[in-house]
């Protein structure tokens, strides 16, 4: 058995979440879109593909986060002002709701592995990204600037971004302390 890790498992290892300390660099389209291409080969329920993204480019952003901003109470318009400020770019994860359970739950993973592949390819570009699920992504008046169907849920906004220090990584709880055998 060959005992030396993959370059797999090195990137994903090595992957972190970037919330912070993004250069004042474009993210550009081609990129976003090249990445998403190889991420949508996630695993997907009967080849469903139950979502749909929403790019802001860093072009669009200064426009966008005004907008956004807007959507909150005034008295917290400035401060997420400032934190939506920070990322260079915006991908908007759109999910197909269903009212089956089973399906809803089947959507909802294979969005979440598209996610994790987005995350990994990203990093091996050099790109930081952070999965956001804030609650404005419930918020009606976001539902409308976005354009979301009632049938339809935003499940992350991804901050994306080019960074100069990559994180530290934190320490993972032993397998061993979560892996139960199965004995009959």
């Amino acid at each position: 058995m060959n005992q030396t890790k993959s370059t797999i498992a090195e990137v994903i290892r090595e992957r972190r979440s970037i919330k912070t300390g993004y250069l004042d660099e474009p993210v550009p389209t081609e990129l976003v879109k090249e990445i998403l291409e190889d991420a949508v080969w996630a695993p997907t329920h009967g080849m469903r593909e139950p979502w749909r993204f929403i790019y802001v480019p860093s072009e669009k952003k200064e426009d966008f986060v005004t907008s956004l901003v807007e959507t909150f109470p005034e008295e917290r318009r400035e401060d997420r002002r400032d934190y939506f400020s920070k990322p260079s770019s915006f991908l908007i994860v759109v999910m197909d709701e269903d009212p089956r359970q089973k399906v809803w739950e089947e959507n909802f993973g294979a969005v979440s592995c598209l996610l994790q592949n987005f995350q990994l390819l990203a990093w091996e570009r050099d790109l930081g990204v952070v999965w956001k699920t804030n609650p404005h992504i419930y918020e009606p008046k976001v539902h409308e600037l976005l354009g979301i169907q009632p049938e339809e849920k935003i499940v992350g906004f991804i901050h994306m971004g080019y960074f100069e220090e990559k994180p530290k990584p934190k320490q993972r709880t032993s397998i061993n302390d979560k892996f139960t055998l199965y004995t009959p």
